[in-house]
């Protein structure tokens, strides 16, 4: 395969994607527009991709492949008492 083909098929991906608008990312991921955009301009959260002039949309995968690397939260369970 070739890196032409290659790119084609990461478009032809893209095209069928599902994609997310910002309102929908802000609640997939529970973070403000303003946290997405810090984490965007740190490297720590995919950029969206431009779907019209003044239009942007995050393909579900990136969004999801995003969530899924992140730590998951347990309860801090502490040791019981013990008496002596």
């Amino acid at each position: 395969m070739t890196e032409t083909d290659s790119m084609t098929e990461k478009l032809k991906q893209l095209v069928t994607e599902k994609h997310l608008r910002r309102p929908a990312v802000e609640s997939a991921t529970g973070l403000s527009r303003s946290s997405l955009y810090a984490l965007m301009a740190s490297g720590l959260f995919p950029r969206p991709i431009r779907i019209g002039q003044r239009a942007v949309a995050w393909p579900e995968s990136a969004v999801q492949a995003w969530l899924a690397s992140r730590p998951i939260a347990t309860p801090n369970r502490t040791k019981p008492a013990t008496s002596l």
